[in-house]
């Protein structure tokens, strides 16, 4: 019996579906906590769709480098991405928003809209707040003592933190962060990359995508370098016990592990990265409350029913916050 999962019912059957409180923190618009979200972000990973498959690059800048011309227009300046490539319109487009000593990730997907000679506009179909468990596992804001590798195995194989975007039949995008201590997140093999995955909010974009789709393109970091390794290939996911052990954190082996094949990495500076300054100093303390989006983001949501409409009247920042902690210290890994 293989053990590659390739299909939906194979995927639940492993890590289980996502329930409708998970369901309801998806918005399908920029509200006014995303903007501010937004608005002090300094740095995002970008994925655009083609008929190639995802493409991944870094966006950065000073906070707010990517504006919202309204609730679902995202505008980022072409010459904020180190790698726009040739975005058209209507192909599918994924970002995800970091915040300097923040957790948990804002994420924003839906299509390109328009593409001038100076910015690209993002149609918003989808909006909702990522937990902290990547950047937690990566130790992101810290950064790396040693010097980063200079061959790029060596650099994937020493990567923390790692953006990967995946496209759906549709062409759908959605950037997934993952994230681990050096060695234990994602590792070179001749030209298969393999990727651990972790406990996370099972909805599992990425993963269904990679069902439906499997080209893929990863962004790989080490906390504190200002390059960043890139490799595309095709992906699948796989419960092979051999596999998986190579993963294994805390006496915890991960219930599943992404290979790519055909992976081939390329180191490149990200002036991005560079401009948002991320590991320049010592965060600021963040005036962004992850746990108030969140509750705001499920009040917006527009589920219907009983449980929908209880879980939005008893949804409050202290709940949500207390069940982040608790997560976040029990279910890592």
């Amino acid at each position: 019996m293989s053990d590659t999962i390739s299909s939906i019912s194979q995927l639940e059957d492993c890590i289980g579906a996502a329930g409708l409180p998970v369901k309801m923190k998806i918005i399908d618009h920029l509200d006014a906590t995303a903007a501010q979200w937004i608005g002090a972000s300094p740095v995002a990973f970008v994925g655009l769709g083609s008929a190639d498959g995802p493409g991944v690059s870094v966006a950065g800048g000073l906070p707010g480098f990517a504006r919202v011309k309204d609730a679902k227009t995202l505008a980022i300046p072409l010459a904020a991405i180190d790698a726009p490539g040739a975005a058209e319109v209507g192909r599918g487009a994924g970002v995800l928003f970091l915040i300097p000593g923040i957790g948990e990730t804002l994420r924003a997907n839906g299509a390109v809209k328009a593409v001038s000679a100076t910015e690209l506009e993002i149609t918003i179909e989808e909006c909702f707040v990522h937990c902290a468990k990547a950047l937690i596992r990566s130790d992101f804001w810290n950064p790396a003592e040693a010097a980063a590798p200079s061959d790029p195995a060596g650099f994937v194989d020493a990567a923390r933190f790692l953006a990967l975007a995946t496209m759906d039949a549709q062409g759908r995008i959605d950037i997934s962060p993952k994230g681990d201590p050096a060695g234990l997140l994602v590792r070179m093999g001749g030209a298969r990359a393999t990727l651990a995955e972790r406990p996370g909010n099972r909805l599992a974009f990425g993963y269904r995508n990679m069902i439906e789709q499997p080209k893929v393109a990863a962004l790989c970091i080490i906390p504190g370098a200002l390059s960043v390794a890139v490799l595309r290939g095709q992906a699948h996911l796989t419960k092979d016990e051999a596999v998986r052990a190579a993963f294994v954190v805390d006496e915890k082996t991960p219930l599943l592990a992404t290979v790519i094949e055909g992976a081939q990495p390329q180191i490149a500076v990200s002036a991005a990265l560079e401009r948002a300054g991320l590991w320049a100093s010592s965060p600021a303390a963040p005036a962004i409350d992850p746990a108030a989006t969140l509750v705001a983001h499920l009040k917006l949501n527009k589920a219907r029913g009983a449980q929908a409409t209880l879980l939005r009247l008893a949804a409050n920042r202290g709940l949500i916050a207390k069940g982040l902690e608790s997560s976040y210290k029990t279910q890592l890994y």
